[in-house]
Parts: structure tokens; sequence; C-alpha cells
């Protein structure tokens, strides 16, 4: 997944690569092109994420909002993830990631899907993918985890995991935004970057699991 860093800003259209960390592809470099404000979530958050996700990453319906390079997306294809689908507005991202699954040869498990990711309906037009798993990592200036949250938190599948990417100063706001409606199961921090993985909670209780290392 790629997040507009208004600080790290490049050019339209530069190419870059990212490396899938595990699975099928693992160890390869792929192309992608970098939009103005993008850059794919670290090799190191990707590690740690799909280890917390590896005994259900196999198989799982996903869905990669503000899909960026695609690249949680694109790992957990390669990690065995059924469906994906990517939604992000920005028609070169989007082309970006088809030309990349193309090259796969997994552009049958996924979905992508140009628009609004606070308001895309989920799934293609003749079938509405409860997600498993969900990726969140929008532009951190927008502050649009909460919107993103109300977006998707109904079309869940049940035991579902959402993972959220945000500025490691906003934990708080996080934690408060996850109270109620979801239990945070793990959470950490790479450099000025928070991240974490929580479960929808029907119960309005918010129990953490024990951190591991």
């Amino acid at each position: 997944m790629g997040r507009r860093n208004p600080a790290r800003r490049r050019p339209r259209g530069v190419e870059s690569t990212i490396r899938i960390i595990g699975g099928e592809w693992r160890g390869r470099r792929l192309p992608v092109t970098i939009a103005e404000g993008l850059r794919p979530t670290p090799d190191r958050v990707r590690e740690t994420l799909f280890n917390w996700l590896a005994p259900r990453i196999e198989g799982a319906r996903c869905l990669d909002l503000f899909a960026g390079t695609g690249a949680l997306g694109i790992e957990a294809l390669s990690r065995g993830a059924a469906h994906v689908q990517f939604i992000d507005s920005d028609r070169e991202a989007i082309a970006s990631i088809r030309r990349t699954l193309d090259t796969l040869g997994a552009g049958e498990r996924a979905t992508l899907t140009q628009g609004d990711a606070l308001c895309t309906p989920l799934g293609t037009s003749g079938s509405r993918i409860a997600p498993e798993i969900v990726f969140i990592d929008p532009p951190f200036a927008g502050h649009l985890h909460g919107a993103a949250l109300d977006a998707i938190f109904a079309a869940l599948a049940p035991n579902a995991r959402v993972y959220l990417e945000y500025p490691a100063a906003d934990q708080a706001t996080i934690e408060s935004l996850l109270a109620g409606r979801a239990r945070i199961l793990r959470e950490k921090r790479a450099g000025q970057v928070g991240y974490c993985l929580a479960e929808p909670s029907g119960d309005g209780e918010d129990e953490r699991q024990p951190q591991t290392p």
C-alpha cells in the first residue's frame, strides 16, 4: 500500500520497485509507478504485519483501501490470499497495479477500482465480497482513518482483521476510533509510523491480546 507523505513528495510517473517479502513471489522486485506523495509501506512493517496475519492469510478475501502502489495487497496475493480488491482514486496508481498483476499472472484474483475509497462499493458488480482482511493506510494529512472505518465496518466478514497505519503521534486517536467497536490485537511502531491489527468486537469490549516481541 502506498502512503501519501507530504514530506517526501515525488514527481508523478517516477518508476520505482517494491520487493515481495514472502510467499510465492518472495524476493521478487516489481516495477511500480510512484504518483506524487506516494511510497510503499516499508519492508520491515510489511514483514511484521504478515507475520501477524500468517494463520489466516491463505485463502482470505482482502480489501486494500487507498492502495497506492498496491504493496500490501500484492504481498497478500503472494502469500495465498484468494482475492484482493484494490481501491485508489489515482488513475496512474491503478494502472500500475494492473500492470504488476498482469506480470505476475494474478489478474483473475484481483478487482481494481479507481474511485473514492470511502464510498466505492466493495466487490464487483456481480459479487459483493465480504472482506476478511482490510488494509487501511490513507494519506496521513487527510485524517481519514475514522471515515474509512465507518465505510467498511458494516461490510466486514465475521472475525475479520483490520490493519491500520498512521502517524505514531496519532496512536491515542486511533485507539479512540477503535474503542467500542474493535479489539486491538497487535500494535507496533517503526520510527514515526504506528500500525496495528484489530478485530471487530460485537460486544463493544476492547480487550488486547498479549503482545509478542
